[in-house]
């Protein structure tokens, strides 16, 4: 049987609409570089169900002017060159029109510049290290930086325990703990509080009693920690394995189950700074954490809602682009049309704010977004008032 004699049955009329049908609707192809597997994982499954749960959604009401969002997921396991290698697959494989992640502030640093290079959107829903958006004009953000967060949380926290003096401990080779650190370094100083001491630790340590002992001959009032989830609630079982009862101030990486998977009770009276609370009840916010559980048949955090806020955001903005096939013309068209918009989610009223230019360079977009002071009671994260 040859081509002919295959395509001689159909209806003329039938195989036009069907032409029709293919050219009226296509993929948006969305790349997504996470960490899914690895330490960081427990941020980037997070974050992929967001997108997954968005895009769903999206689809389900026709998609973006009858444009399905098609979502390429890859694996970069919280490291950079992995991360490296991931953003080159999608960005120059798999063609798609956008890349969000990676996970971490470290991968961010090392993928970002390939696609500013290539003039592909990067964006990112979990990075928050400073410096992050200086990469160029086509890396975005709706994470919101511990820059904007921190003082706010340290201010709350002082207030709420009346702190007097604070230690200090933070990952020194990490860019987002030590970009926390120099944070919450600069807040302490100009909100005059002193720090009695100042401990470090590695990636991949596990035993941190020796630094803790130290800090506990200080006697603070609180312990300041610029940490990873999972390092925070190893930290926080050790002190409390020590006798010590000092409350703890992060920034928004302790904002994961996690920390309590982990910590337990132990966890109670720590203080985080995030622009998304479980806590808030507007309706954007609770129609989010039903569906998530729905699906997931677990309870979302803060890193699944952003994800979740940014596919949105980026639907809004593919709105106002009509997508021409030209891959380059439709990449700097989404560039373009993402600074315009503004929009109100799970994580509550956002917009983009254009990043300074560094040493003449042009910036990318940071989040322009109030946070939220939390605080742990009873294995999980309420609304410090």
């Amino acid at each position: 049987m040859n081509i002919q004699t295959v395509l001689k049955p159909l209806p003329l009329l039938l195989l036009c609409a069907g032409l029709a049908s293919a050219a009226s609707a296509a993929d948006i192809k969305l790349g997504a570089a996470e960490a899914l597997t690895g330490p960081a994982a427990k941020y980037g499954i997070a974050i992929k169900n967001g997108f997954t749960l968005a895009a769903d959604e999206i689809n389900a009401k026709g998609g973006v002017k009858g444009n399905k969002i098609a979502l390429v997921i890859e694996d970069e396991q919280g490291k950079k060159e992995e991360a490296i290698n991931v953003f080159k697959k999608l960005i120059f494989q798999d063609k798609v029109l956008l890349v969000f992640g990676p996970t971490l502030s470290n991968s961010a640093f090392a993928a970002d510049p390939i696609a500013n290079a290539a003039k592909v959107v990067a964006f990112g829903t979990s990075n928050t290290a400073e410096g992050i958006t200086n990469m160029g004009p086509f890396t975005f953000r709706n994470s919101v930086m511990e820059a904007d967060v921190l003082p706010v949380t340290t201010k709350a926290a002082v207030k709420h325990f009346n702190l007097k003096k604070v230690a200090v401990i933070y990952g020194n080779d990490d860019a987002f703990t030590k970009n926390g650190y120099d944070v919450f370094k600069a807040t302490l100083e100009s909100q005059k509080i002193p720090v009695t001491d100042t401990e470090t630790y590695a990636k991949g340590d596990v035993d941190f009693k020796a630094q803790l002992t130290k800090i506990k001959a200080t006697n603070p009032d609180a312990i300041v920690c610029s940490c990873l989830a999972e390092e925070a609630a190893n930290i926080i079982l050790q002190t409390r394995s020590l006798g010590m009862k000092q409350p703890f101030i992060g920034g928004n990486g302790l904002n994961s189950p996690k920390l309590f998977d982990i910590a337990k009770d132990a966890g109670d009276n720590t203080v985080m700074g995030s622009p998304w609370s479980a806590e808030n009840t507007a309706p954007a916010n609770k129609a989010f954490i039903a569906a998530y559980k729905a699906k997931f048949n677990a309870d979302p955090d803060q890193f699944a809602a952003q994800a979740y806020d940014a596919m949105h955001i980026v639907a809004e903005a593919l709105k106002n682009v009509t997508i021409s096939g030209n891959l380059e013309k439709d990449r700097l068209a989404i560039r373009d049309a993402l600074p315009k918009v503004s929009f109100d989610g799970a994580t509550g009223k956002f917009a983009f704010r254009r990043a300074p230019a560094k040493d003449g360079k042009e910036a990318g977009y940071d989040a322009q977004q109030d946070a939220t002071v939390n605080i742990a009671k009873g294995g999980k994260f309420v609304v410090l008032k």
